[in-house]
């Protein structure tokens, strides 16, 4: 029988302009509430305005980040550590985040190389949501994708100079949303309440038929995905937003190169899928602090961590559905959650240095 304390550790985030924090004040209260010791790094909580005395009255201890990673056995985290970060990590740790392993070959490799088990947020699942732990930073991403897709279309921004949905005939713009989950629901609400004309690309009729009784077809149009239908919408589309996912897998390539030389210059693109390698062949990686690059005289807009530029709401609503999942951990074990919980299970993805999961292992080519 485990014994129901474990020590748990939350690091503060180390990718650019990654400002979230895996464990926030109200969770590391009820943590310690169920016995387990917490540890957070120095000013970890900053950037959602937690200081360390926040946390201290919640009861966690504040440490550096070598003594963390020293005491620690479960390490919570936000996104998948970069490569300073990966001395800290052994066989001895229990590592529960955002890893996007198949949109980074290199980087599985060498995570798993340190002996860790991991388990990622994105791969867990559930009966009642199919992508529990997904969910809340797709949504946010996705409104966050139309935002920052309009504010690049400004002149000044190298854009078209278009403000999408000013008026009620083609002035107000078209935006296209391929794939139609929960990033791209998002993006497409977001935009039919601000008056753009939109398109929405998806593989599953019933889904666009659900859509349509949702959102109706005055300005909308919907459409099965077809290479021919991408670029036929991409020619006529001001905004272009891509929300494509396959659970555990790199990001289909859906979006073209001549796809994207097909739009307009000073177009935009926003890739929400670029966490799992992205779904256009022109996508790469960006960053806060360098967002955009232009390919044939389109924007493109790729940033790994779109959420963490909200991280006050990023950070609580990713902590309202993990809390559940890491107090199972820590008062069952892991081996025992793992057992009582398939869709917990689903989200192993490194056992012991060993890469498990099916759909990285096919992404990656792994034997």
């Amino acid at each position: 029988m485990y014994i129901a304390f474990m020590k748990i550790g939350s690091p503060k985030e180390l990718k650019n302009n990654e400002y979230r924090i895996g464990l926030n004040p109200s969770s590391v209260k009820a943590l310690v509430g169920d016995g387990h010791e917490v540890f957070i790094e120095t000013k970890g909580g900053q950037g959602i305005g937690c200081s360390d005395e926040d946390y201290i009255r919640a009861g966690a201890k504040i440490t550096s980040v070598e003594e963390l990673y020293l005491n620690s056995e479960l390490i919570i985290k936000v996104k998948e550590p970069i490569l300073q970060e990966l001395s800290y990590i052994n066989k001895n740790h229990i590592l529960f985040t955002y890893l996007h392993l198949a949109g980074n070959p290199s980087h599985a490799i060498d995570l798993a190389e340190t002996g860790v088990t991991a388990l990622a947020y994105e791969t867990v699942t559930s009966d009642s949501e199919r992508l529990p732990l997904l969910s809340p930073m797709s949504k946010i991403a996705g409104q966050l994708s139309y935002m920052v897709g309009s504010n690049y279309l400004l002149k000044n921004n190298s854009g078209l100079g278009k403000l999408l949905g000013f008026s009620n005939d083609f002035n107000s713009g078209t935006v296209t949303v391929v794939g139609a989950g929960a990033a791209g629901r998002e993006a497409i609400a977001k935009a039919i309440a601000n008056g753009a004309n939109v398109k929405i690309i998806d593989l599953s009729e019933p889904k666009l038929n659900e859509l349509e009784l949702e959102f109706g077809s005055n300005r909308i149009e919907y459409i099965k995905s077809t290479p021919a239908a991408i670029l036929k919408a991409v020619k006529e589309t001001d905004l272009l937003i891509g929300a494509v996912y396959d659970v555990g897998r790199a990001a289909p390539k859906v979006i073209t190169l001549d796809m994207i030389k097909a739009m307009r210059p000073g177009s935009v693109f926003v890739d929400i899928s670029i966490d799992q390698g992205g779904c256009s062949e022109s996508s790469k990686p960006t960053t806060h602090d360098n967002p955009t690059y232009i390919y044939e005289n389109v924007i493109h807009y790729c940033v790994t961590n779109m959420p963490g530029s909200v991280p006050v709401t990023s950070t609580h609503a990713l902590n309202q559905v993990t809390l559940p999942y890491i107090r199972k951990i820590a008062k069952k074990g892991l081996k025992d959650a793992l057992l009582d919980d398939k869709g917990l299970m689903s989200g192993l993805n490194i056992q012991a240095g060993k890469i498990v999961h099916e759909s990285v292992i096919d992404s990656l080519g792994i034997a």
